[in-house]
């Protein structure tokens, strides 16, 4: 959320930017890094959100993974108890 709001921020710095550029080109300029810098934004957002997704899968497959070894454990328990 951080990265969108700064990319927005930054994308509004580089329109204000362009407004009080003296040349046409310049304007062109600052407008094409400002899209670059937004589109890494993007991208490096996206790459956070697939690690991010892919660490919380992994954290919920050892957890069930657990719960399983869990429950054949209590299972044993209650075999043993009732012999």
């Amino acid at each position: 959320m951080r990265k969108i709001i700064l990319a927005a921020a930054a994308a509004g710095a580089a329109l204000t930017l362009v407004a009080c550029s003296e040349t046409a080109d310049e304007s062109a300029d600052v407008a094409d890094a400002a899209m670059a810098d937004a589109e890494a934004n993007v991208e490096a957002m996206g790459e956070a959100a697939d690690t991010a997704m892919d660490d919380a899968a992994a954290a919920v497959d050892t957890a069930a993974e657990a719960v399983d070894t869990a429950m054949e454990d209590a299972g044993d328990a209650v075999e043993a108890a009732a012999e």
